[in-house]
């Protein structure tokens, strides 16, 4: 019975970072809230840059869980810039810790305040968290048919002309590579096979519509795109098969040792202009990202796999820059708690926060 026990509390280790992380949204949101009434009458850039530095605190926090407390080993292939003003990531998706893996790049390049996200349109949904990434500069898009270009160009002009520092996370898949929906995969090599394009093992291929728009609106600002392409380890089952990559209550149960990311930058002079042209560069940057994961998985020399070519490094992130954001949050949320008065505002920003997302994310994009 006991062991069963210590088996149960160890399964059981994503609780404390899953509370913690959610239990201060309210407070992060108060704080926010209050900022951007206080900035009402001050220039825009104001707001934008304590906005940035906010939202630099929180995503420190998520950091110290997803990195710090797992002792996750995240290898980097290729050079990352520092100090970039627009940054533009281009990656593979294969399960919701792709976006922290967006995060944990950022953090070593100085730019964690800056990152938006092109996010599929049904996140806009969630409490408190849906309505913030959109007043934070996301963009949510729908898909085929009822894609909005006019939407997602006209949001990100804005923050461009407005000169707000933008480091842009979009994958082009439109969906996560899941082993366990086949027919997903058997629908996007149809579609490339119908479409004359190459068939992809490790990926979907991929969505050219938002990737256009937001290269073509952010070109005069632009020198180059990040083509980064991520591979767990551990997802291969003993017949050498993929396996559903971890989603955030996997990863924060310790149960990815090792993220590996490579990264490719691309001069935006090597990018064709038009939309039919960049169709096809796009699908070539993902057969590139599909012969990597296939070396990474498939190689048959088994000294090969685990591994993308070149040089690597074990890059660990310091606790000074995440333990202090986790303090800092930690503790205005626990004072908050520690009243009657403040129980009730917290509650109340739970409901009523998650009701004017809502409808607010109904009314604007």
């Amino acid at each position: 019975m006991l062991l069963s026990l210590v088996l149960h509390t160890y399964s059981m280790r994503y609780v404390l970072p899953a509370a913690v992380m959610m239990g201060t949204a309210p407070t992060y949101i108060l704080a926010w809230g209050a900022w951007r009434l206080l900035s009402a009458v001050l220039p825009a850039r104001f707001y934008r840059e304590v906005d940035d530095r906010l939202y630099t605190i929180y995503q420190s926090m998520v950091l110290f869980f997803f990195e710090n407390y797992t002792g996750v080993q995240v290898i980097i292939y290729g050079d990352l810039p520092k100090n970039i003003f627009f940054f533009f990531f281009l990656s593979n998706h294969q399960c919701t810790v792709d976006w922290i893996i967006a995060d944990m790049l950022a953090i070593r390049q100085n730019a964690l305040g800056h990152v938006r996200y092109v996010l599929k349109d049904g996140l806009k949904w969630l409490p408190l968290y849906g309505w913030y990434f959109s007043q934070h500069g996301g963009v949510y898009v729908k898909r085929s048919a009822k894609f909005n270009e006019k939407e997602m160009r006209e949001k990100l002009r804005a923050q461009v002309k407005a000169e707000t520092p933008m480091y842009l996370v979009i994958f082009p898949e439109g969906t996560r590579y899941n082993p366990e929906i086949p027919k997903v995969i058997a629908d996007s090599q149809s579609f490339a096979e119908k479409e004359g394009l190459a068939i992809l093992k490790h990926v979907l291929t991929p969505r050219v519509k938002a990737t256009h728009v937001a290269i073509d609106t952010m070109k005069d600002y632009l020198d180059a795109v990040y083509d980064v392409t991520v591979a767990y380890e551990g997802t291969v089952d003993h017949k050498g098969q993929r396996k559903l990559a971890p989603s955030m209550t996997e990863f924060l149960c310790k149960e990815c040792p090792k993220v590996h990311v490579f990264i490719d930058r691309i001069e935006l002079k090597d990018i064709p202009e038009e939309q039919i042209y960049m169709r096809r560069w796009l699908h070539e940057r993902f057969e590139i990202k599909d012969k990597l994961l296939i070396e990474f998985y498939d190689a048959k020399d088994s000294k090969r796999r685990n591994k993308f070519p070149g040089k690597s490094v074990h890059s660990r992130l310091s606790l000074k820059k995440t333990l202090p954001s986790l303090l800092f949050l930690g503790g205005l949320t626990a004072s908050m708690l520690l009243t009657e008065s403040g129980r009730k505002l917290y509650v109340k920003t739970w409901i009523y926060g998650t009701l004017i997302g809502c409808l607010w994310v109904s009314i604007k994009p």
